[in-house]
């Protein structure tokens, strides 16, 4: 059974950072396409960023390109999202993902296991 357990939200100022992590467990992850989705109270889940595990080949939603980066550590099953320049527009709960298979996806439907969460408030 697949577990995705995300950590490393918090209250952060306009224009701080942080790290968001997210351990998986399960599984080998080689043939996996990890997400980062978020969701801001009213709004739909929006697509963050995505990496293929093995190629570790990344791809963003607009909203972040040039702020935020996806990596993983194989040794560790970790997957992270370092989140800079951060605005209160990046305020949401962010949700790690997982689908097995290598195309890339963008809606949150065509991925199969899901964390709990984890609350990022971006405010002065």
């Amino acid at each position: 059974q697949v577990q995705l357990v995300e950590s490393g939200g918090g209250l952060v100022q306009p224009g701080g950072s942080l790290r968001l992590s997210c351990a998986a467990s399960g599984r080998t992850f080689s043939n996996y396409v990890m997400g980062w989705f978020r969701q801001a109270p009213g709004n739909e889940r929006e697509f963050v960023a995505g990496i293929r595990w093995s190629f570790g080949s990344t791809f963003y939603g607009d909203s972040v390109k040039g702020r935020f980066t996806i990596s993983r550590d194989n040794a560790k099953n970790t997957l992270y999202l370092q989140m800079n320049s951060l605005e209160p527009e990046d305020t949401a709960v962010y949700y790690c993902a997982a689908r097995s298979g290598g195309a890339y996806y963008t809606s949150g439907s065509a991925y199969d296991y899901w964390g709990q969460g984890t609350q990022v408030t971006v405010s002065s």
